[in-house]
């Protein structure tokens, strides 16, 4: 009897636990098999993405980082407006037939576009202006030089290129984390800006994994 009752409180307690387990934690869930519900404990947790550490071999090395830093979260959100501008109007001319109606949209929306920001881009620096270009070049995958050539006439490229290069700009520039320590440092911080809400991320034509590019780099130096 004695035996039967302790297999009954051994029972009895069991199911206790179970049920104190079950209602103790909010996380946790449970998943179906063959019909049955099966719990899973456990909270779930949040990814959490590690970045490699920055070494300043001199303090002008890290006020040079934090400067570029500044500059490249105040460019990028133009960068990310002018991406998002140019799949608008592709999308727009895809549905216009004739030239003559491309000619007028493109004209309207170059004048919408000068109007917008030609005075915000005005107050940029030149190293700004470096900068909003490979930006542009990562969030498309095309150059400035080249959306202009294609939106516009070849003339109308060299032209902007011209005028680009008096303040020692170029247009053709790309963005080319792999060899370039700037890009490097650049893609470095728009990460960390990501993960961290300081920028709002979007999709970008070019894509580099950051771990790759820091071993890259390491070897490097």
């Amino acid at each position: 009897m004695k035996k039967h009752l302790l297999t009954l409180f051994f029972f009895a307690g069991f199911h206790a636990i179970m049920i104190a387990q079950q209602t103790d934690f909010p996380g946790d869930q449970f998943v179906l098999i063959d019909g049955d519900s099966i719990p899973t404990y456990g909270i779930p947790l949040k990814e959490v993405i590690v970045f490699q550490p920055l070494h300043f071999k001199t303090p002008q090395e890290l006020k040079r980082y934090l400067i570029l830093r500044r500059k490249t979260l105040k460019v990028y959100p133009y960068a990310k407006m002018a991406a998002e501008r140019l799949t608008i109007l592709n999308k727009r001319l895809e549905s216009l037939n004739s030239k003559r109606s491309r000619k007028k949209y493109l004209k309207r929306m170059e004048k919408f576009i000068f109007g917008e920001f030609e005075e915000e881009l005005k107050k940029f620096s030149r190293s700004e202006g470096q900068i909003l270009i490979r930006l542009v070049h990562r969030q498309t995958g095309t150059t400035t030089y080249d959306l202009v050539k294609e939106l516009r006439t070849g003339w109308k490229a060299f032209w902007y290129q011209t005028t680009a290069s008096l303040f020692k700009l170029s247009l053709k520039d790309i963005y080319d984390p792999e060899d370039s320590l700037e890009d490097y440092l650049i893609e470095d911080i728009l990460q960390r800006a990501f993960v961290g809400n300081y920028l709002e991320e979007q999709t970008a034509a070019l894509e580099f994994n950051l771990d790759d590019l820091y071993l890259i780099w390491k070897d490097k130096k």
